[in-house]
């Protein structure tokens, strides 16, 4: 399964990648979210905005100027916000197309972020051996160069599903995708990401 091969590599927390305490909540007629200040959405939702960039392949060398180019596009159309969606899907439309923008640009790049840096924390008296070490890293890389193959939709729909542990029907609030959409390319994602896993561990 897609899920544990994920949780086997430590990817739940790659790069301190942890999914959200709490699910996205549609907003609704009853519901609808007023105009919030900039500086309540950015204390508010940054942590997420990081964690979409994150998922969608932003490397760690760019992340920063990233999450600063979301809430440069945010700062300036706040005032367009309507309220009749979450705040957070509107958010991740937004991180979404930057983190598009970034894997364009750095799509030619072959090389991924040092695997030292996005090992999973240990507990005191865990410490993993040399051998654990070196196989952590090979599934690490195997999933990432697994997840860089998607396109960003199919890579979106896994880390919404599986990183981010959004229901279906949270992820098609979140994207703007009918429910029976999202169960069909979710599934075609999860088994291309399970094909692409499989071919590299039979290297």
């Amino acid at each position: 399964m897609v899920k544990e091969a994920i949780a086997t590599a430590g990817a739940l927390e790659l790069h301190g990648y942890r999914p959200a305490a709490s699910g996205v909540v549609p907003a609704t007629s009853a519901t609808r979210e007023p105009v919030p200040a900039f500086d309540e959405v950015y204390a508010e939702h940054a942590r997420f905005v990081w964690r979409v960039l994150r998922g969608m392949g932003v490397r760690e060398s760019g992340i920063d100027d990233a999450v600063q180019d979301v809430f440069i596009v945010v700062h300036r159309r706040l005032h367009e916000f309507d309220g009749q969606h979450a705040l957070s899907t509107w958010l991740f439309a937004i991180a979404y197309r930057v983190a598009c923008d970034h894997r364009r640009k750095h799509k030619r790049l072959s090389t991924h972020d040092a695997l030292e840096d996005d090992a999973p924390e240990h507990v005191a008296g865990d410490t993993p051996s040399p051998a654990d070490n070196a196989e952590q890293a090979q599934r690490l890389r195997a999933l990432h160069e697994a997840l860089d193959s998607l396109d960003d939709e199919k890579r979106a729909l896994i880390v919404l599903a599986e990183l981010e542990e959004q229901t279906v029907p949270q992820i098609a609030a979140l994207t703007g995708i009918s429910v029976n959409t999202v169960y069909t390319r979710l599934r075609r994602a999860r088994l291309e990401l399970q094909a692409l896993l499989n071919k590299r561990g039979s290297r």
